[in-house]
């Protein structure tokens, strides 16, 4: 799910392209004009819009001390090197930098800022991956394609292989029909974007955005056709963003489609060398953390903990951790194997907090990833988790991982998130969000979200996947001046600070119909860090400190 920003690119860009090209002449539509980039912070009696009264938090909390909480991203990766990030990453007490040993004994050399599952020998990082899907269909097409019943003592196997089928043929049908429309949009964006370079007299590495646009006066029939396609593009996605960024999210996500459909199913073994389907403990991966496809992951630990009042970039929601990176997500599924063994390494090198911002619609290991769950909450550690972008009911049909356990068993340091927007109007729920009474706690800014990005850029994007990160935050900022909190109670504080927003009737997720807000989760608001903050105030903690 970390790539939805690409998602929900393509699906506008096929409307602005539509209308581009059979409009010829006309004025862009006119979209509703951006929210203010730090939305998501902002107070809703104060600003008039709906974000987690950030400001409110920190008044509450002045002249109060507050203790360093370490919080994990496993995601895509990070840009060790951003200057939001750099000062505050976490680094490994008992690792000596780049020696090439492994100083703490823990079976991954050089682990300094965090490890990546994804990595290979000479530095090599298997970043392009396919849906688990398809993954699961190729492995098991041999055995059981055209087969109506399950051979005898393989009922089990055979009930999962089903499960397979729907879900590939599904991806595979959208993959294909996403494909076709993809082409043309490449097409008609490297097109246009020719021409406008060349009418603004730009550099090949220059790049140009919305208010460049207004710069051009011509009559040429074809420079205006092109500005039409990039005002729409622009004025739909955001305006902070430029061409260079939409080819390549584009690009990107191409790249993901044609991996389902072309998959390179022995990339795992060739880079990483290691067998996804045997959890022996043995260690594999590297410490590279800044791949090609670390925006999401920087992006993500960002919204956490950005050096706050630093004149640059965003501020981070908790003002005083140390983020530690896994790289376990590539541009396509994440393994169970890896996930797994991501929160084992967080829970053992001392993470309160785990933010995960991925999410498949088969587990074939959710055993592995169940325990791992377990072991966390054995160790006192909060996991918040992205509930999803198929504005689906996951009470009906579930997304992995998550806190229902094969077993039957749940534990109580599960926090799963949807995603809402700035206004409180009928979007308050986001189009994309995955919404749930049962399985969803609670909802978190998550539309036109903006964070840091790699190389010193910014990124304004779409997803539950970003609400996540403003969640843990807020847990980690409770507990960095509430230190006795445990895991169990920072999900109580998180839980109780959202107020029902009964009565406010919202489009439900994907559709035109109108449901109440506080049917779509179990707590049935969005969070605040005000209120989080004056609760855990109020608690007697069950840490040990």
């Amino acid at each position: 799910m970390h790539k939805l920003r690409n998602y929900a690119l393509s699906s506008l860009l096929c409307g602005a392209l539509f209308f581009s090209i059979n409009a010829s002449g006309q004025q862009a539509p006119k979209a509703q004009p951006d929210p203010p980039k730090d939305w998501h912070t902002m107070d809703l009696k104060t600003d008039g819009f709906y974000g987690i009264s950030l400001k409110q938090a920190y008044q509450f909390l002045k002249g109060k001390k507050s203790k360093t909480v370490i919080v994990t991203t496993i995601d895509s990766g990070i840009d060790t090197a951003q200057k939001d990030l750099s000062s505050i990453l976490w680094v490994n007490p008992k690792e000596i930098p780049n020696n090439g040993i492994d100083d703490d004994h823990d079976g991954f050399v050089d682990d300094v800022h965090g490890w990546d599952f994804l990595g290979g020998k000479g530095g090599k990082v298997d970043y392009t991956e396919t849906t688990e899907e398809v993954r699961q269909y190729h492995k098991l097409k041999d055995k059981y394609a055209g087969l109506t019943t399950a051979p005898a003592g393989q009922e089990k196997e055979f009930a999962f292989w089903k499960s397979v089928k729907a879900n590939y043929d599904s991806t595979m049908s959208k993959s294909q029909a996403e494909i076709k429309d993809l082409t043309t949009e490449v097409n008609v964006l490297s097109a246009t974007n020719f021409y406008l370079k060349r009418e603004l007299k730009l550099g090949s590495d220059q790049t140009f955005n919305k208010a460049d646009l207004a710069r051009i006066k011509t009559a040429n029939d074809t420079i205006n056709q092109s500005k039409t396609v990039w005002e729409s593009v622009f004025s739909q996605i955001g305006e902070d963003t430029n061409n260079a960024k939409v080819l390549k999210d584009l690009t990107e996500y191409y790249a993901k489609q044609n991996n389902n459909v072309n998959p390179d199913l022995d990339a795992r073994a060739r880079i990483v060398a290691d067998d996804p389907d045997i959890n022996d403990g043995k260690p594999y991966g590297n410490n590279v953390l800044k791949n090609p496809d670390a925006s999401h992951g920087t992006g993500v630990a960002g919204l956490i903990g950005a050096v706050r009042n630093n004149g640059y970039g965003i501020d981070g929601v908790a003002d005083n951790v140390r983020i530690m990176s896994i790289k376990a997500v590539p541009n396509g599924d994440e393994y169970d194997k890896d996930i797994a063994n991501a929160i084992r390494f967080a829970v053992d090198h001392g993470a309160q907090v785990i933010n995960m911002s991925f999410g498949k619609k088969i587990s074939p290991h959710k055993d592995w990833v169940d325990a791992a769950f377990k072991y966390a909450a054995s160790k006192d550690v909060l996991l918040v988790m992205a509930s999803g972008n198929d504005n689906q009911d996951i009470d009906a049909k579930p997304e992995f991982p998550n806190d229902t356990y094969l077993d039957g068993s749940t534990t109580d340091n599960v926090i799963n998130v949807g995603a809402s927007g700035p206004k409180p109007d009928t979007s308050l729920a986001a189009s994309f969000s995955n919404y749930g009474k049962i399985h969803v706690d609670v909802f978190a800014p998550g539309v036109k979200v903006t964070s840091i990005d790699t190389d010193a850029e910014f990124n304004t994007a779409d997803g539950t996947s970003f609400s996540s990160p403003i969640v843990a935050g807020i847990a980690a900022l409770c507990l960095e001046y509430y230190p006795s909190l445990s895991a169990r109670q920072l999900k109580q504080v998180i839980l109780e600070s959202a107020t029902p927003v009964v009565g406010k009737m919202v489009n439900k997720p994907g559709t035109s119909t109108k449901v109440d807000f506080a049917s779509l989760s179990k707590t049935g608001g969005i969070v605040n860090a005000y209120k989080a903050l004056e609760i855990a105030s109020k608690m007697k903690g069950e840490r040990k400190l």
